[in-house]
């Protein structure tokens, strides 16, 4: 199963479903990407536009979620739960 590459325009549900470090990344940001349990609505880029985040900060997240990605030694199954309590 080939994984979406990380991009600005990457809907934010398919980032936390085949990338889950990227729930706890964008909330050390201060990117709201879960709501109860739920992935929200939307792209990497709206989420980030809405808290004020400019082009340049958006391209630097994308860059370094994408580093993430290549060196993350996590298991990303799809049958694997991202479990919020423990952020």
């Amino acid at each position: 199963m080939n994984k979406p590459e990380i991009t600005k325009d990457i809907l934010i549900e398919e980032l936390v479903n085949n990338y889950p470090f990227s729930v706890r990344y964008l909330m050390e940001k201060g990117i709201r990407c879960i709501m109860c349990g739920e992935p929200i609505w939307g792209t990497l880029e709206e989420a980030a536009q809405e808290k004020n985040f400019s082009d340049d900060e958006i391209a630097a997240f994308v860059n370094e979620m994408r580093n993430l990605a290549e060196n993350s030694k996590e298991d990303t199954t799809p049958e694997k739960k991202i479990d919020v309590k423990k952020m």
